[in-house]
């Protein structure tokens, strides 16, 4: 089959790799129909995430057709059309009972390695590294899904793929970003990065009762679109952002604020400057600047909400801030599984269409390119869905 695969920094290569098999009692084979590039597979392209090995396979949002499911799977069968959640849990232990299905304490083979790093484990997760798991991912035409009773959802007949693809990860990402805000009617919640994820935290936000959601970035396509799901917006290159939300909400901070930028943020002066140099000379391996901001900006006694992916450690943390105003930080990658069949429901219903993110449909072979222009930031480039 074909498939996404690593080989270094900002160098992927659509290559002929084996087709995956039935490893396991609960597994799945499913036959791709559409995979994505997520922004947080771009820390993966730039080099910034460590244990990649080359030909490792990328892609950890995708969806398809079930062609053969292991004994062990009953409540699947050939034939029916599922979208994966990204995050592989057993269902079985203590975190996956209480729906933290992105800790699961049985699906990461190489807990060891990212206990090293992290003190504990995380899951497993598809094509995101070996600190993951090194499981093989979707950006291919056949994928296995562990777990596969688990971590699938199956999709109504009349749904197209670009309406429930981001099932998978952006969407339930965004919305449990807006629902660690806590938010009460009235609030204004301001989110860091209008990027997939920070699009769908935007409507999100407004589907759990925002009264106003403030958008920051830089690219004029990007404020567009948070436009066009009623945010206000604010280009961090022409305004300071501090200064425009405490006018905006006559000097108290949004309620809510939330990062939806991560480890590559991007920013100016000093501070900017700071961070790349450190990351360069490998003394930190994060950028926190979006991060730092929204501490500073939220309200006293509100909310900041962590969803962009961090790999690593962090320099300049402003602790004092947190703590003298007495500040909750709320962060994880998102418990997919607990989110995918109301969300579903919503789509359903009409509340939202997800497909509003996709600006570049591509072929699968075109992956490289679709990489390239996702983070050169090229074409007002957004999302890219890939069909094998």
């Amino acid at each position: 089959m074909k498939a996404t695969c690593w080989y270094g920094k900002r160098d992927m290569r659509v290559e002929d790799v084996p087709d995956p098999k039935i490893l396991n009692q609960r597994d799945a084979i499913v036959k791709i129909s559409s995979t994505a590039i997520c922004g947080s597979d771009l820390h993966l392209y730039n080099g910034f995430m460590p244990t990649m090995e080359r030909g490792d396979i990328l892609g950890h949002e995708f969806m398809g057709e079930v062609v053969e499911v292991g004994g062990g799977v009953k409540n699947l069968k050939a034939g029916d059309r599922v979208v994966t959640a990204f995050p592989i849990s057993c269902g079985n232990c203590f975190f996956c009972q209480q729906e933290m299905f992105s800790l699961c304490e049985n699906s990461n083979p190489n807990a060891w390695m990212a206990e090293k790093l992290f003190g504990h484990s995380p899951c497993g997760i598809f094509g995101y590294s070996h600190l993951t798991g090194g499981f093989a991912g979707g950006q291919a035409e056949y994928a296995r899904v562990p777990f596969a009773d688990v971590g699938t959802i199956k999709i109504p007949e009349g749904m197209a793929d670009e309406q429930v693809l981001f099932l998978s990860d952006i969407f339930p990402t965004g919305y449990m970003g807006a629902e660690m805000c806590d938010i009460k009617p009235g609030d204004t919640v301001a989110v860091w990065g209008c990027g997939p994820v920070g699009q769908f935290s935007i409507r999100s936000a407004f589907l759990l009762g925002a009264e106003r959601v403030v958008a920051i970035d830089r690219f004029p396509e990007r404020l567009r679109m948070a436009e066009g799901g009623g945010a206000v917006t604010i280009n961090y290159e022409e305004s300071n952002v501090y200064e425009a939300l405490m006018e905006m909400t006559g000097g108290r901070g949004p309620d809510s604020c939330i990062d939806a930028v991560g480890m590559e943020a991007h920013g100016a002066g000093a501070t900017y400057m700071y961070d790349r140099l450190k990351q360069a000379m490998m003394l930190e391996s994060d950028r926190p600047i979006a991060l730092r901001e929204a501490i500073m900006c939220c309200r006293n006694g509100g909310t900041v909400s962590v969803i962009g992916v961090y790999g690593g450690f962090i320099d300049k943390f402003p602790m004092g801030s947190v703590m003298n105003r007495s500040l909750t930080i709320k962060t994880g990658q998102c418990h997919v599984q607990r989110y995918m069949k109301p969300l579903l429901e919503r789509i359903q219903k009409g509340e939202i269409d997800p497909s509003f993110v996709i600006t570049h449909p591509m072929k699968l072979e075109d992956a490289p390119r679709g990489y390239k222009i996702f983070s050169d930031k090229e074409d007002d480039c957004i999302k890219i869905v890939l069909k094998p």
